[in-house]
């Protein structure tokens, strides 16, 4: 992506964001009858060439469009104390901010946060209306070992209930199961269109939370990514490898019947009673076709083949992994005595090991192998461009896994909508006040703080993700800017909020000098917020401005 479009995926979305905070702002302002002198979208002369300006009048107020977009601003009339004498001040005091009881400055001070925070339910709410797919309860995967395929759960059937309550998304069973570490769950689920239940204890095993801290969370074993037909041939004395079958080939069709998925590719093999004749992808050419004739034994494992859950890709040379002697072409197949049923919690383990060594069993041409690895902390792109630090060894394996089942999520009903939409709302509302406490309290490192920098970069990756991601990430921004206004900081809303209520109490207007020593206390912790979030930007990229020194200079 080009400087260009990270620059304008920024200034789209802050743009928006400014826009919406100062219309909150003026559209109060003039419900309480006060004037509002200039509504300014940016910093700086209005946007023009020659005559021609982004700047016009109407009805008292100047409105425009300025060339430093990092900002914005309404001006009303006797807004600061020294514009007490004022000639439009004298001609229209009833007009003028000050002469206002409290509770309406309050309403005008607070109605940009607010108003930030209404966008994100305006956004989810036509979102709703319109309908946005989202993951179906429908099993894509079954880790081998796991307490769900002791249960009998198998890839395709649609989970209803936990425990008696209504399973709706697959995001509604996952935070479930996250939630009962331990615990025994009745998962009512269909097959076939036949009902059925089932009862089993969910596994406890650490993993990441939301804030890449370790938590002890459910585990059953069930993943909505389907499995690709991408084989593993572990052992060279099976009739599998015998064939010339090999590890990483992508079977595509069993007796000329086209395979999609794993599940696919079970199904067929096991409903065979004579040799099959499977034809294969195997790279590096794309839709190089290979065919061989295997035995028909009645399930996958018999015959020598497994998921390729783990089959590395690439290893990093100098990593712990490629320390190791790992190299491309392995397949992983268990740690520390456990089986590998999928990346994904391959990768669990190595994040959350804390660097203790990991002794791996993999195949390599047909031959078992040992290795212990030893997690190192590195910067690990955590999405849209975010780096954070995590336990890593170095490798990256192919893909081997397919979309799961979507359905759409729509309500066209507002009176439905609207409240979902405010739910949806106070839920991404929480997890920010939460990750706050955090970083306030020193849980989450204050390192996570993106300044300018750093936000023009998420609006970037976003943009280019697509306009489902660029708005999820404007909900996340929207959000995080209606909260930080409404924290009691000089300049920020909150402070002119607890100024306000000061002269409340005080019951009359507080001199200037104190309200220069207030606004030049918020200034100071304004502005060693904001270095402290631009010094996380630059040091997140020190290493390619170095770079680009150097090139620059020779070095």
């Amino acid at each position: 992506m080009t400087a260009l479009t990270y620059g304008f995926a920024f200034v789209l979305m802050l743009s928006v964001l400014i826009f919406v905070h100062e219309l909150g702002h003026f559209l109060v302002a003039r419900w309480c009858g006060v004037r509002v002198l200039k509504f300014c979208l940016g910093f700086g002369p209005p946007i023009g060439i020659g005559r021609w300006r982004l700047a016009w009048k109407r009805k008292g107020t100047e409105y425009a469009i300025a060339w430093f977009p990092l900002g914005g601003f309404v001006k009303m009339l006797g807004e600061n104390p020294d514009e007490i004498d004022d000639p439009e001040v004298r001609a229209h005091p009833s007009e003028a901010l000050g002469a206002k009881p409290l509770w309406q400055k309050l309403a005008i001070v607070f109605a940009g946060p607010v108003m930030n925070l209404m966008l994100p339910v305006v956004i989810f709410a036509v979102t709703l209306v319109v309908g946005m797919p989202r993951p179906a309860p429908v099993i894509g995967a079954v880790e081998a070992g796991s307490p769900a395929e002791r249960a009998g759960l198998a890839a395709g059937d649609r989970l209803v209930a936990v425990d008696a309550a209504p399973i709706t998304w697959w995001g509604d069973f996952e935070d479930r199961v996250r939630s009962h570490p331990g615990d025994t769950l009745a998962v009512r689920y269909e097959r076939g269109g036949e009902p059925r239940e089932v009862r089993f204890e969910v596994a406890s095993r650490a993993a990441l939370d939301e804030f890449g801290k370790v938590r002890a969370t459910g585990w059953v074993g069930l993943g909505h990514r389907r499995l690709t037909a991408m084989i593993g041939v572990p052992d060279a004395a099976g009739p599998a490898h015998r064939a010339g079958l090999r590890s990483g080939d992508v079977i595509v069709s069993v007796d000329g019947k086209p395979i999609e998925d794993w599940s696919g590719l079970s199904r067929s093999y096991a409903a065979a009673s004579a040799p099959l004749r499977v034809e294969v992808d195997r790279g590096p050419a794309p839709g190089q076709r290979l065919a061989f004739e295997i035995p028909a034994l009645g399930d996958l494992a018999s015959v020598g083949v497994v998921p390729a859950n783990v089959l590395v890709s690439t290893v990093e040379p100098d990593s712990p992994a490629g320390r190791s002697g790992l190299a491309r072409g392995d397949l992983i197949l268990s740690v520390d005595g456990e089986l590998v049923g999928s990346f994904l919690s391959f990768a669990e383990t190595v994040r959350t090991s804390g660097g203790r060594p990991l002794e791996l069993v993999y195949a390599r041409e047909g031959k078992l192998e040992h290795a212990s690895v030893a997690p190192e902390m590195a910067p690990v792109d955590v999405g849209l461009g975010i780096e954070e630090p995590r336990f890593r060894v170095g490798v990256t394996a192919e893909a081997a896994t397919l979309p799961g089942a979507v359905a759409l999520d729509q309500t066209r009903n507002p009176f439905v909508a609207v409240p979902r939409a405010v739910g949806m709302t106070i839920d991404v509302t929480q997890m920010f006040l939460r990750g706050l406490v955090k970083i306030v309290t020193g849980e989450v490192s204050r390192k996570q703080l993106a300044g300018p920098i750093g936000i023009a970069q998420i609006a970037g990756n976003a943009f280019e993700r697509g306009w489902e991601t660029y708005l999820s990430t404007l909900i996340l921004i929207s959000i995080n800017l209606g909260i930080l206004n409404l924290l009691p900081i000089p300049i920020l809303d909150g402070g002119q909020a607890v100024l306000f209520l000061a002269e409340g109490v005080k019951r009359s207007p507080l001199s200037l000098r104190t309200r220069l020593v207030f606004q030049q206390i918020g200034l100071t912790v304004l502005m060693l917020l904001m270095g402290m979030a631009f010094w996380n930007d630059i040091s997140r990229h020190w290493s390619k401005v170095v770079d680009w020194l150097r090139s620059g200079t020779g070095l």
